[in-house]
């Protein structure tokens, strides 16, 4: 394992110039695989997770498969020799510290808190690939939609799975503002059937993550109150584009704009 190492690390040293634009670039995360997916070049990917491979986790799939997967492991894309591993969150502290050994650069982002931290993964990323005008496309329309973000915001409950909802500040809350809704504050960020019944929202957005799965939470959905809520406008949204909350949402922002003008 050692020579391996030893070897690989001295190959790729040999075949990636400093400061140059990568050419095989692997991510280990999901939500870095959708920022890879939409700012690289497509000869530039070398490897993506196989949960962006999956039409169940992510709408971006069908592009996705055209690439090799890999399981979030360092060990099963360090056969392709990338030039670049792009991953998120930090956790894996131990994979870090083995690609630097390996002589393989590594782009590790945090995750994102706010709107203006989507920005900046994305700027990131698109410098890391050597494509800047593809990062500064998609800010600029995330910034437009900033910029026409209706100011009256409607009363509005985010529904998912088992009754889960998101924070009133998260995230998720300042997509939703873009799209004119303002999520409601919830305890614990879960929603019981009885507040659907005595205080409905005035939009019902309800996750369709998974819709049809057999389980516990989505039969929970299935509910007549999580459904269609009296007085409520009931708008089903695509919860894959939620899971990174990253610039997937930006079609998705715009669709809903539509939805709740009519």
């Amino acid at each position: 394992m050692r020579v391996f190492a030893f070897c690989l690390a001295i190959s790729l040293a040999i075949s990636v110039p400093a400061g140059a634009t990568p050419r095989r670039v692997a991510s280990l995360n999901l939500c870095t695989d959708e920022l890879v997916l939409l700012l690289a070049a497509a000869e530039q990917i070398a490897s993506v997770t196989h949960l962006s491979q999956d039409p169940a986790e992510s709408p971006l799939w069908h592009a996705a498969r055209r690439y090799r997967r890999n399981d979030g492991s360092l060990l099963s894309v360090a056969a392709l020799r990338p030039d670049l591993v792009v991953t998120m969150g930090g956790g894996a502290r131990d994979r870090l510290r083995i690609a630097e050994r390996l002589g393989i650069p590594t782009l590790d982002l945090p995750f994102a808190h706010s709107l203006d931290d989507v920005v900046v993964s994305i700027r990131r990323v698109a410098a890391a690939l050597g494509r800047p005008a593809a990062g500064e496309a998609l800010a600029r329309r995330i910034a437009a939609l900033r910029a026409t973000a209706p100011a009256s915001l409607a009363d509005t409950i985010w529904l998912g799975g088992g009754g889960r909802t998101v924070s009133a500040t998260g995230l998720e809350a300042q997509w939703m503002a873009l799209a004119g809704m303002r999520q409601r504050t919830m305890a614990g960020d879960r929603v019981g059937l009885e507040t659907l019944l005595v205080r409905p929202p005035r939009i019902l957005l309800r996750s369709d993550y998974r819709d049809g799965q057999y389980s516990n939470q989505q039969r929970w959905l299935s509910h007549p109150l999580a459904r269609r809520v009296r007085g409520a406008s009931a708008i089903p949204t695509d919860g894959r584009r939620w899971t990174c909350m990253g610039p997937l949402l930006i079609d998705e922002i715009i669709r809903l704009r539509r939805e709740t003008a009519r």
